[in-house]
């Protein structure tokens, strides 16, 4: 079955495998206690408070907030090791395929167990949209966010926490995976889901819901609130602000009927925070953009940031009226 599925299906199927196998090992490196952090904008370990604070919280299992470092980047053993997971997973099934992952690669050899060579069964026996079924190797790039929400993870905010695999197609997002790894259905022990979207195909491993009619909420970031950020949330008037952390976790509002749009303003994410996310609303009747209401493409050679913010929207008709309202806040750099 897998070798008769079209080469753009089987990718999204060995993607949930590998997602899958990432989320356990980010788990493990949690339970192990000790995160590995450190600041990837300066190569080193962040300061000693950041550091015994984010042990302290893993060792009591409470949400104790580490301070906001300004622009610290940091990078976690989970973000390593789940990168190298998927990495290593996804290519050695499509050794021609592009993959772009948000941390730097490294000469560590990948445990053997880490390399996932099963895919989804379900998903490779979809029916494939016409308009993928012809693409190849060279048509298709996989951007990679091994851990979103690397500061939720540090400080104990795990359900914002997701792996992110998004499958472009002649640069547009059109095949998407988010895993949490810390989800919890409340009935099993057993922690962790998959979701995944497909244009024109589905989406699975969740139930799409919206918003109920009247009310207007919007998700927005947590941790960066610029006074550009504040001015377009009040300029929607919204009945409720939603402050989380993670691109991914922002999407998954909208994906679950918690929230109507995700507003972000501002540069900060990266072609890798949204491909996935973009992918999976996409196919679940949703749209996701920059603030001006234009697509990001997700060429191989594309810049990797996304430098005019992201608006996201559960329902694709309320995407208009979004951009109208926050147009005389949000300006087009000149």
């Amino acid at each position: 079955m897998a070798q008769s599925a079209p080469l753009f299906i089987r990718i999204v199927a060995s993607s949930i495998a590998a997602a899958n196998k990432a989320g356990k090992i980010v788990r493990d490196v949690m339970n192990k206690g000790d995160l590995g952090i450190i600041d990837k904008q300066t190569n080193s370990l962040p300061s000693f408070v950041t550091v015994m604070l984010s042990r302290l919280q893993i060792r009591f299992a409470s949400r104790i907030l580490i301070p906001f470092q300004g622009k610290n980047d940091l990078q976690t053993e989970g973000d390593r090791s789940a990168q190298r997971c998927i990495l290593a997973s996804i290519s050695k099934q499509f050794p021609g395929v592009t993959i772009i992952g948000e941390e730097e690669t490294d000469s560590c050899e990948v445990p053997a167990d880490w390399i996932v060579t099963e895919s989804d069964e379900h998903v490779l026996k979809l029916d494939c949209p016409e308009e993928y079924q012809s693409a190849t190797e060279s048509d298709i790039v996989v951007w990679v966010d091994p851990l979103d929400g690397t500061a939720e993870y540090t400080q104990g905010f795990l359900d914002h926490v997701t792996i992110l695999i998004g499958i472009a197609v002649r640069n547009r997002a059109v095949g998407g995976v988010i895993h949490q790894p810390f989800y919890s259905s409340g009935d099993s022990e057993k922690l962790g889901r998959t979701l995944w979207g497909i244009v024109g195909a589905g989406v699975g491993g969740f139930t799409p819901a919206h918003v109920p009619d009247g009310k207007r909420i919007i998700t927005t970031t947590r941790s960066h609130l610029t006074p550009t950020v504040q001015a377009a949330v009040d300029a929607i008037n919204p009945d409720q602000v939603l402050k989380v952390g993670g691109a991914g976790h922002k999407v998954l509002l909208l994906l679950e009927g918690k929230a109507n749009a995700y507003m972000y303003p501002t540069p900060g994410t990266k072609r890798w925070d949204t491909c996935a996310p973009e992918a999976v609303l996409h196919a679940m009747g949703g749209k996701l953009t920059d603030m001006y209401g234009n697509f990001y493409s997700y060429a191989k050679d594309t810049p990797v940031a996304n430098s005019d913010g992201v608006l996201a929207t559960a329902k694709a008709d309320d995407h208009k009226y979004y951009l109208q309202v926050i147009s005389s806040v949000v300006k087009p750099a000149s």
